[in-house]
């Protein structure tokens, strides 16, 4: 994995926040396509199979499809080494080094620039100024 500097990292904003943009609309649609597909198949289950399952096959191809091109975005983001923690609320961070011991830089959406990091075990809650 690689580690990141600040500049790095904060280089990196905008093509991230183009991601998250892209990405939290598709893991929503992944979460209602998931209540439809579980609606369907219990409808299937309790009719003995009958109308409901087209529905039940028409919404597991899209739920498919959404979950492939989320996973496919997922995968760019992990790719480059940044670790997604909270896709809706914007919940990143960038591995580093500090005095010679890993941390993560902290990044939240909606911050302006990298301006925190915490001990990899601390998580959000241990966020310190830079």
């Amino acid at each position: 994995m690689p580690h990141f500097t600040v500049d790095e990292a904060h280089a990196l904003l905008p093509w991230l926040t183009e991601q998250l943009a892209r990405l939290v609309p598709l893991l929503e649609e992944r979460e209602r396509l998931r209540a439809e597909v579980a609606r369907a198949q219990m409808r299937v289950r309790t009719n003995g199979g009958s109308p409901h399952a087209g529905e039940e096959a028409a919404r597991l191809k899209e739920l498919e499809a959404a979950s492939s091109r989320a996973d496919g975005l997922l995968k760019e983001v992990a790719e480059k080494g940044i670790v997604l923690r909270d896709p809706a609320r914007g919940l990143v961070d960038f591995p580093s080094l500090r005095e010679g011991r890993e941390i993560h830089l902290c990044w939240l959406k909606g911050e302006e620039c990298i301006a925190f990091w915490h001990e990899v075990d601390a998580g959000f809650a241990g966020r310190q100024p830079l």
